[in-house]
């Protein structure tokens, strides 16, 4: 994965989705369109932060390179360079991965 040049704004962090292990069930490879949404991605780039009531800035929890679990169908797909990203908020991230 090369260098990606998009900046979230806000509390938005760029995730790159990590993709299942392909998935055989009887030995039927099963197709794109039928496998789930990835649950797991990888922070590559975080956003200008969020504001308190206050004006100050508050600090991110995750930071590039951590492994997060995601909800199924948050964040906004966008591609870049014919790979696939997610665009979230950080509140959309449900954990990070040990």
């Amino acid at each position: 994965m090369a260098s990606v040049n998009i900046k979230p704004l806000g509390d938005r962090v760029l995730v790159h989705p990590l993709e299942e292990q392909e998935v055989k069930k009887g030995g039927i490879i099963i197709p794109d369109t039928a496998k789930e949404k990835p649950q797991e991605g990888k922070v590559v780039a975080l956003g200008t932060g969020k504001r308190d009531e206050d004006g100050k800035l508050i600090a991110f929890t995750v930071k590039k390179g951590d492994k997060v679990l995601i909800s199924k169908y948050g964040g906004t797909e966008v591609k870049l360079d014919g790979e696939s990203y997610l665009i979230m908020r950080e509140d959309d991230i449900l954990g990070i991965l040990g």
